[in-house]
């Protein structure tokens, strides 16, 4: 579980997965203009939504949390293209994310418009 003060952002387009730390980090900076080095957690899903990578920068390096299903696809709260390119998530989300769970009907969900 990540402590609340952690702020989540997760990317809304699907992502090429087979990239690693700097392909991710290029993503977070020249996509969704964000800063990868921030101290935040990045989440990219693969078209399918069944595999999950999370970006993070720890004062002296990132790293990489990968997660696939076996069954079924991660569970995207609701978007629109209005919406940006991507959308913070509260750490209850990111977990419910994480768990396979539906985030849908969560309400405390903040929407970053690039």
């Amino acid at each position: 579980m990540t402590p609340a003060t952690i702020a989540v952002y997760l990317a809304v387009g699907p992502i090429d997965l087979r990239g690693a730390f700097d392909r991710l980090a290029a993503i977070t900076r020249q996509v969704l203009c964000l800063d990868p080095a921030s101290g935040a957690l990045f989440l990219f899903l693969n078209r399918k939504r069944n595999r999950l990578k999370a970006l993070w920068w720890d004062r002296n390096g990132y790293t990489i949390l990968y997660r696939r299903l076996s069954k079924g696809s991660f569970s995207l709260p609701p978007f629109t293209e209005a919406d940006g390119k991507c959308i913070e998530l509260s750490a209850q989300d990111f977990a419910q994310l994480l768990a396979g769970l539906p985030v849908d009907e969560l309400a405390n969900r903040r929407r970053i418009v690039h």
